[in-house]
């Protein structure tokens, strides 16, 4: 066997046999420690496939091999969830996948994207699912990658559940039989169909902001803002897929992708379409009650400051009244003090007009004061 050939003899001009025996996979190693410490496989599933025909289904890497070896039609469909390292530096050798995919792989936090290696395609889809409970947008990662005889899906989180993809396929022979851009299609569309009870969740919580807003809630700006955020991580999965499908539409007549498949991933896109544009006038209509609360609650606060102030101009008309019944009552208070101290010497108390003049002054002091603040209005 040549240095540079995999174990069926077939060059391999991206991962030389220096390279996977010790740089790369330390490099990589260090990228992702977490990952290459993994000890348990993460082989969810691994079959193998002739006219659509689940004729095999291997339990490790090593027997998928060799049961794709046996089978010359054969195509291998191989399902991980975060492997390790040393799991894809082996399907790296047996599958000649570019160190740059590999790496992508492991380390993941990849945005949606197609990239082709020679006759490998490497996808990377972001898959979202709403919980109901929390009220929130789950996010997953899904590394595919697609060669003439294989497909390899690499799971970062637990969804999306693939298993259902699986079976479908399974349970139709003559699409499976089309090979792996049938497969690499019906995981996209599995994808892409998830992302409609996103948005019936986002439309949902939308409506509910929406009451919040009207009903004057104080903590829906909070909710807004979160909301905002969910939408931007959707639109962020949704959006690069678009030229995901545009790329795997002008590939379609070099790579043999049949009419058929060709009419799905059409419709696959238009579905998509549909999102990003619900999607994009979701962030919209968000930004737009964002606005309407800031001005609801501005209206909110002009409210009730001119409450304020009408209540402390009542307060105010309240206290001249006080104001000036107390100073009406303490001019005659003054004159009565006076003339209650009963001094030996006060001319006044042996005048024999004193005590109706002392009256008279009180009275008219009162009265005076009385006109003066009714004419200024405190009255």
């Amino acid at each position: 066997m040549a240095p540079n050939t995999n174990r069926r003899g077939i060059p391999m001009p991206f991962v030389s046999r220096a390279r996977r025996v010790d740089p790369p996979s330390a490099v990589v190693t260090a990228r992702a420690p977490e990952v290459a410490r993994e000890p348990r496989p993460s082989m969810v599933d691994s079959a193998i496939y002739s006219k659509g025909v689940r004729v095999a289904s291997p339990r490790s890497l090593a027997e998928t091999y060799r049961a794709l070896d046996a089978t010359p039609d054969g195509v291998a469909w191989i399902g991980l969830y975060r492997p390790s390292a040393q799991e894809l530096m082996s399907l790296a050798d047996e599958f000649e996948l570019h160190q740059l995919a590999i790496e992508d792989a492991i380390v993941a936090h990849q945005r949606p994207k197609l990239e082709r290696y020679d006759g490998v395609l490497f996808v990377v889809l972001k898959a979202a699912n709403y919980l109901d409970v929390p009220e929130e947008v789950d996010f997953g990662e899904l590394h595919l990658f697609v060669g003439p005889n294989f497909v390899i899906t690499v799971r970062h989180s637990e969804s999306p559940d693939l298993s259902h993809v699986r079976q479908r396929m399974e349970r139709e022979p003559e699409l499976l039989a089309l090979g792996t851009q049938a497969i690499l299609y019906a995981i996209i569309d599995a994808v892409v169909d998830a992302y409609s009870p996103v948005v019936a969740g986002l439309a949902n919580d939308i409506d509910e902001i929406e009451t919040q807003v009207f009903g004057g809630d104080a903590l829906v700006s909070r909710r807004i803002y979160e909301l905002s955020r969910e939408v931007i991580d959707f639109q962020r999965a949704t959006h690069p897929l678009t030229a995901v499908m545009v790329a795997l539409e002008h590939g379609s007549a070099k790579y043999g992708v049949t009419q058929e498949l060709q009419r799905a991933l059409r419709d696959v896109s238009d579905h998509l379409i549909q999102v990003n544009e619900r999607v994009d006038g979701f962030r919209q209509l968000l930004r737009d009650i964002l606005t309407v609360n800031s001005t609801l609650v501005a209206e909110r606060q002009n409210e009730e400051t001119v409450r304020l102030a009408h209540a402390a101009n009542r307060q105010g008309e309240e206290v001249k009244k006080i104001s000036s019944w107390a100073a009406i009552l303490f001019a005659p208070s003054i004159i009565g003090t006076i003339y209650g101290m009963n001094f030996t010497n006060m001319p006044e108390l042996e005048w024999t007009w004193g005590y109706p003049a002392a009256l008279g002054a009180m009275v008219l002091s009162g009265f005076g004061l009385y006109f003066v603040f009714k004419r200024r209005g405190w009255l």
